[in-house]
C-alpha cells in the first residue's frame, strides 16, 4: 500500500538526462519583480521559498529576448551577457534549496505595450493601444537568433532549461493563424509556412544549449478566438516541435483577447485537462495540463487517469509555497489554496504593480514582510473572525503570542460565508477551511456566539486588541424600503428569503453583481459538469471547429433581474480588470437589465420608481435587494480608544471598500507581524 494518497503526483520523472522529483510544475507567472535588476534579490528569495516546498520544476515570469519583445517597456530581458549575472542569483538561491528553474522566453509580438512592437503582420491587437510593424525576413532571422542567444545566455546563468512561450496570442502564436498573419512569404500562407518559425525556434535552440537542457514549448492547444488554429493543425506544430527537439510540451489555453475565462474562480477545476488528454494520443514526449488545478486530489486524479504527465500551477504556490510538502506529509488539508480571483496576481500586474496574493500577502514580499517571534510574549484579543480578523490571529500566534477571537456568529468566515455562496465563488469555502485548521494548529482561543464589549474586553486586561468588526450595510434611504418585499443582501445570499420571479438589486458594485450572478443562475448541478460550462460559453470539445469555438448555449435566468446603480455609466465599470469583464458578459447573456445614472424615487405596490435620464420608470417587480455599499463597524474601536485600551482598527471596520478582503488580509498581516 503507497504511504501517499498522490502516488502519481509525487512520482519522479524521468526526462532522459535529467529526473525530476514529482510532477509539480510552478508554471510561469509575472510578478513584477523580473524587470529590475534591483529586485532579483527578491525575486531568488521568491523562487528559492518555493524550491524549498518541494516544487519539482520552476518557470520563471516571461523574459523578452530582444527589445521589441518586451511586454511593456523595460520589461525584463536576457539578450546581452551582463543580463547574466543578475538571473544567477537565482538560479543560485533555487539549486542551493535543491530545485530546479527554467528561463521562460516570450516574445509580446503586437501584444507589447510599446510604440517597438512588431508582428507577422500590421495587425493591430484589440487589447493594445500600439499597431505593430511587420516583421522583415531579416527581421524574422534576427529573431530567431535572439530566442537563441537568450536560451545560450540562460544556461549560461545556470537555468535548467527554458520554456520557449508560443501559447496564449503572443508573437509566436501570432505567425499560425490567419487573423495574425497575412504574409505571402515562406512564413506565410500553408501550415508549413506558418509553423516555420516555432519550429526553427525549437530546432535551432536545441543546437545550441546540446542535448542535457530543458527545452518546455507552451503549446496554445486551444485558441478560443475567431480564426485560431484547427486541431489538425495544433497536432501537426505539436509533432514538429517533438521531432525538433523539445524535451516537454506545455498546454496554452486561449489568447489574452479570448472572450472565454479561462481561469478565473467560475471556471471549473481543471475544466480544460481534456486538451491535454487528447494530444496525449499525437506526441511520446511528456505533456504538461494546466489551469484551474489547485489542490493535490485534483492533480493525482488527472495524472492517474493518463490525462497529462505533468501538472503546471502558478498561483496555487503564490498561495502556498510549501504544497507539495503538504501533500507528501499527508496534509492537503493545511494547504492555502488559490481561490483564483487575481485580485493581486494578475489585476496588480496589468496596473505595473507587484503581484502578491490575496490569501497570502507574503507572495512576492518574502524579504520585506517577514513574521519572526515576538521578542516579548503578549496577550492580544481579536474581535472579528472575519477575513482582516483571522490574518490577524494567525500571524500574532504564528509570532508566539496568546491570542483570544470573539466572533458574534456561529462560525467564522465574516462575509466570506456569503461570498462562497454565489455561484463561481464556492473556492471561498477553502480558505476558511484553511484559516480554521490554522487556528487549531497555532492553539488561538475561538469564541463563536461571543459579543466582546468594551467592559469585557477591559476586564481581560491585553496588551492589545485588533478590531475587525466588519461593515454594515449602507442604509440607500429609499421611500418604502421598509415593505416586506425589500431585503438586505444577506437575507438574500445566506437564503433566508425567498425572491420572486422579477427583482430590482439597487446597486451594481461587486456585491450587487455577486446577487445578480446569484439570482441569475438557475439550481446547481450536484456535481461539477465541465461540459454544460463549456456549452455556456461556448467551448466546442469536440473541436471541429477553428479556435475551439461554438455558439454559446446559456442557461436562461429563472428571473427578470435589473442591476441598478446611481452614478452614470456601465454598471460593473470598477470590477477587477481580469474578471470584471467576465462578469458583465455572464449576467448580459443572462439578459439581466443593467442601468446606470439611477435616482431611487420611492418602492410602493406598482414596483421601484425610478428616474434615467430624467425621465420616470416605474419596475414591475415581486422584489427589491439592497446592495447599496457599506459603512465601517468601528463603534466598539472608537469605545475602546475612549479607554485608553491600545486599539488597532483593520478590514472593512478601517475602510468600508466593497469588502476588500485583499487589502483587509494585507493590513491585518502587516500589522500582526508588527506587534
Amino acid at each position: 500500500m503507497s504511504e501517499t494518497p498522490y502516488p502519481h503526483l509525487l512520482a519522479p520523472l524521468d526526462l532522459g538526462f535529467v529526473t525530476l522529483p514529482n510532477r509539480v510544475l510552478m508554471g510561469s507567472m509575472h510578478t513584477g519583480l523580473e524587470d529590475h535588476a534591483r529586485d532579483y534579490d527578491k525575486l531568488a528569495t521568491y523562487f528559492a521559498v518555493r524550491a524549498r516546498g518541494g516544487v519539482g520544476l520552476m518557470v520563471t515570469g516571461g523574459i523578452a529576448p530582444n527589445i521589441e519583445g518586451w511586454l511593456k517597456p523595460l520589461s525584463g530581458t536576457m539578450s546581452m551577457r551582463w543580463h547574466v549575472a543578475r538571473h544567477r542569483k537565482v538560479t543560485s538561491a533555487v539549486h542551493a534549496e535543491g530545485g530546479r528553474i527554467c528561463m521562460q522566453i516570450l516574445h509580446a509580438g503586437r501584444y507589447a505595450v510599446h510604440p517597438l512592437s512588431v508582428a507577422p503582420s500590421k495587425i493591430k491587437s484589440p487589447i493594445t493601444r500600439f499597431t505593430p510593424r511587420a516583421l522583415s525576413s531579416s527581421g524574422i532571422e534576427r529573431t530567431i537568433r535572439a530566442f537563441v542567444r537568450s536560451a545560450q545566455l540562460a544556461r549560461e546563468a545556470g537555468y535548467d532549461g527554458v520554456e520557449i512561450m508560443g501559447s496564449e496570442g503572443y508573437l509566436i502564436n501570432q505567425f499560425l493563424v490567419a487573423r495574425t498573419n497575412k504574409r505571402e512569404d515562406e512564413f506565410g500562407g500553408a501550415l508549413e509556412n506558418r509553423m516555420r518559425f516555432p519550429v526553427e525556434i525549437v530546432q535551432r535552440t536545441r543546437e545550441a544549449v546540446g542535448r542535457d537542457f530543458i527545452i518546455i514549448y507552451r503549446l496554445s492547444m486551444l485558441d478560443l478566438v475567431d480564426r485560431g488554429q484547427s486541431w489538425e493543425e495544433i497536432v501537426a506544430l505539436a509533432k514538429g516541435v517533438e521531432a525538433a527537439g523539445a524535451t516537454l510540451i506545455n498546454t496554452g489555453i486561449g489568447w489574452h483577447e479570448a472572450r472565454i475565462p479561462t481561469i478565473i474562480t467560475s471556471v471549473p477545476r481543471a475544466a480544460f485537462a481534456w486538451v491535454t488528454r487528447r494530444m496525449k494520443k499525437q506526441v511520446r514526449i511528456p505533456l504538461i495540463t494546466t489551469n484551474r488545478i489547485n489542490m493535490p486530489e485534483v492533480a493525482e486524479a488527472l495524472l492517474a487517469r493518463g490525462d497529462a504527465d505533468m501538472i503546471s500551477m502558478a498561483r496555487p504556490l503564490l498561495a502556498d509555497p510549501e504544497w507539495v510538502n503538504k501533500a507528501r506529509e499527508n496534509r492537503a488539508d493545511r494547504i492555502n489554496t488559490c481561490i483564483a480571483c487575481n485580485q493581486a496576481c494578475l489585476d496588480h500586474v496589468f496596473e505595473n504593480k507587484r503581484a502578491s496574493c490575496l490569501v497570502n500577502p507574503r507572495a512576492c514580499f518574502e524579504t520585506e514582510l517577514v513574521i519572526e517571534p515576538a521578542a516579548r510574549k503578549k496577550r492580544f484579543g481579536v474581535v472579528g473572525a472575519g477575513p482582516a480578523g483571522l490574518a490577524a490571529a494567525c500571524t500574532l500566534a504564528e509570532r508566539g503570542h496568546a491570542v483570544t477571537l470573539y466572533e458574534q456568529a456561529n462560525e467564522i468566515g465574516g462575509q466570506f460565508n456569503l461570498a462562497k455562496r454565489i455561484p463561481g465563488k464556492e473556492e471561498f469555502a477553502e480558505t476558511l477551511r484553511y484559516f480554521s485548521n490554522r487556528l487549531h494548529d497555532l492553539g488561538v482561543e475561538v469564541r463563536l456566539n461571543a459579543t466582546a464589549d468594551a467592559k469585557t474586553l477591559r476586564a481581560q486586561n491585553y496588551d492589545g486588541v485588533i478590531i475587525a468588526t466588519g461593515v454594515n450595510p449602507r442604509d440607500p434611504r429609499i421611500p418604502g424600503q421598509e415593505r416586506v418585499n425589500v431585503h438586505g443582501y444577506t437575507d438574500v445570499v445566506s437564503g433566508k428569503v425567498e425572491i420572486g420571479k422579477r427583482v430590482a438589486i439597487v446597486g451594481a458594485g461587486g456585491i450587487g453583481f455577486d446577487v445578480a450572478e446569484y439570482l441569475s443562475q438557475p439550481p446547481p448541478s450536484p456535481t461539477l459538469d465541465i461540459p454544460r460550462w463549456m456549452h455556456e460559453w461556448g467551448v466546442d470539445m469536440s473541436l471541429a471547429h477553428r479556435g475551439g469555438l461554438s455558439k454559446p448555449q446559456v442557461e436562461p435566468s429563472p428571473r427578470e433581474i435589473w442591476l441598478l446603480q446611481r452614478t452614470p455609466g456601465r454598471p460593473g465599470k470598477r470590477l477587477n480588470k481580469t474578471t470584471g469583464w467576465v462578469h458583465r458578459a455572464a449576467l448580459k447573456a443572462k439578459d439581466v437589465q443593467m442601468l446606470g445614472g439611477v435616482v431611487y424615487e420611492r418602492i410602493d405596490d406598482a414596483g421601484l420608481h425610478i428616474r434615467v435620464d430624467d425621465q420616470p420608470r416605474v419596475l414591475e417587480v415581486d422584489d427589491v435587494v439592497i446592495c447599496a455599499g457599506q459603512e465601517s463597524n468601528r463603534a466598539l474601536a472608537d469605545e475602546l480608544l475612549a479607554l485608553d485600551i491600545e486599539t488597532h482598527v483593520v478590514g472593512g471596520a478601517d475602510v468600508a471598500a466593497e469588502l476588500d478582503a485583499k487589502r483587509a488580509i494585507a493590513q491585518a498581516t502587516r500589522l500582526a507581524a508588527t506587534l
